[in-house]
């Protein structure tokens, strides 16, 4: 098992930083991935950025590439996401998600943190 709990949530103005961090505890050398997902009130969830656990590779959706930037502090257990240049429609619970194999799904979620910008 994997749990995963998020912190950095807040609100922001436009234009402005905030960091999120994922903290993971359990079985964390199992994962192999870790991704940020958000969900806007009355939308479906989406997918933010992933960063593989052991390599470090990352990935993001377009929506925030060049704003935002996802790393890992293995020792520390834990990923973050820079988020810079933030805009209202950056407004969202965040969740960040682990993926064990052999599972091909994100199986282990937080709790989901809050991030509003206003305008």
């Amino acid at each position: 098992q994997v749990q995963l709990v998020e912190s950095g949530g807040g609100l922001v103005q436009a234009g402005g930083s905030l960091r999120l961090s994922c903290a993971a505890s359990g079985r964390t050398l199992s994962i192999y991935r870790v991704g940020w997902f958000r969900q806007a009130p009355g939308k479906e969830r989406e997918f933010v950025a992933h960063i593989t656990w052991s390599g470090g590779n990352t990935y993001y959706a377009d929506s925030v590439k060049g704003r935002h930037t996802i790393s890992r502090d293995n020792a520390k257990n834990t990923v973050y996401l820079q988020m810079n240049s933030l805009k209202p429609e950056d407004t969202a619970v965040y969740y960040c998600a682990a993926r064990v194999p052999p599972s091909w799904a994100y199986d282990y979620w937080g709790q989901g943190t809050q991030v509003t910008v206003s305008s």
